[in-house]
């Protein structure tokens, strides 16, 4: 059987680490280890850098220094796992980015939310800091595997096609709902299958 790195699940704004359970029996079928703990947004008052120095306490108590991982990121996770990967140096340490629905270029719906007291929605703005900061660093994740999952029909995350990175496999899939993009039994089946390749 071929070696499979376990894979760090990290949810969206609003969600909980139960968001993946769709995913997560699947893995479970396969005999794919993963790690899905739940961070604690404030509605959004978090700052993703506060997220992120959490995730990382998470990962190291959990694997340590060294070993080789995957990140799979819905939404806001999406971006908390890219600013683990590009600021706290997990891309030494991992081999695939799989982000599901994540605004990496921001989104119009963040325009309407106060900075104070949503830092953390705030830092998904259009052209905000954070993720101006991101994009100066991509070269970070030259040697990551990035895979790209959205659909045109997100009204979280829009315009929807702002979810990709400007490198990396592109999946377009048609479902309706944000949050369908890890429910549905179809994207489910097509998120497996790439975890599984």
């Amino acid at each position: 059987m071929k070696k499979r790195n376990p894979i760090i699940l990290i949810h969206g704004l609003w969600n909980t680490s139960s968001i993946f359970s769709s995913i997560t029996s699947k893995l479970d079928d396969n005999g794919i280890e993963y790690f899905a703990p739940t961070l604690k947004h404030s509605y959004g008052m978090t700052s993703i850098l506060d997220l992120t120095h959490k995730l990382n306490e998470l990962i190291l108590d959990k694997y340590g220094l060294e070993k080789e991982i995957d990140i799979l990121g819905f939404s806001m996770g999406g971006i908390i796992g890219r600013y683990w990967l590009q600021k706290f140096n997990g891309y030494k340490r991992t081999r695939r980015l799989i982000s599901i629905g994540s605004p990496h270029r921001g989104s119009l719906m963040a325009q309407l939310i106060p900075k104070y007291p949503f830092r953390g929605i705030s830092e998904m703005k259009i052209n905000s800091k954070l993720l101006r900061g991101l994009a100066n660093n991509d070269y970070f994740l030259k040697d990551i595997e990035c895979i790209n999952f959205f659909t045109y029909w997100d009204i979280m995350v829009f315009p929807s096609w702002w979810t990709n990175l400007n490198f990396g496999k592109k999946i377009s899939v048609k479902v309706y709902k944000h949050r369908n993009l890890v429910r549905n039994k179809f994207v489910v089946d097509k998120i497996i299958d790439e975890i599984i390749k």
